[in-house]
């Protein structure tokens, strides 16, 4: 069995984490109706770099986390925390490439980043999500993830299409 591991990312891992945002952009605009405004508001392309680039600074420590996941050394998946509130954060940006589904990467990223979550004094982990990752969904509700109310204001145009989860840690 190939050699997973789960680790806070470093410097040197966020160009490979930056195309894995791009790569989980893609599969998004892959599965959404033709025509849907949901990515250009969520992913808008014209600041989606600039986005990427922030990425260390939106999920710094000690509020935040970013996971980089590598089979044997190659980072090929990736998940970051950030501070909602003195209780509740959010994970966001959880993407397994291709090459690496079916390893347990996302599961281990979601343990990995609450068992953090924990240490650093959340009480509940939230996030949103589209109904067109029917295989998210189905792992985040495996690990106990149940849904919950928004936990910011949502576009009513959106409502159809995001639903929201929570677990208390």
């Amino acid at each position: 069995m190939d050699r997973i591991e789960i680790r806070l990312a470093d410097p040197g891992d966020m160009p490979a984490i930056r195309g894995l945002c791009r790569d989980y952009r893609a599969l998004l605009a892959s599965r959404v109706a033709a025509g849907s405004e949901i990515l250009e508001s969520y992913y808008k392309a014209e600041t989606y770099e600039d986005l990427l680039n922030r990425l260390p600074s939106l999920h710094a420590r000690p509020d935040g986390a970013i996971f980089a996941g590598a089979v044997d050394g190659e980072v090929t998946a990736c998940g970051m925390t950030h501070r909602i509130d003195a209780t509740i954060c959010e994970i966001k940006r959880v993407f397994v490439a291709d090459s690496a589904r079916g390893l347990g990467l996302g599961k281990r990223l979601f343990q990995a980043a609450m068992d953090q979550a924990r240490a650093d004094g959340y009480a509940r982990m939230v996030l949103d999500t589209m109904r067109v990752l029917p295989e998210a969904i189905a792992l985040y509700q495996t690990l106990g993830f149940t849904e919950a109310a928004p936990f910011y204001d949502l576009d009513p145009r959106f409502a159809d299409e995001i639903l929201f989860f929570g677990i208390d840690l």
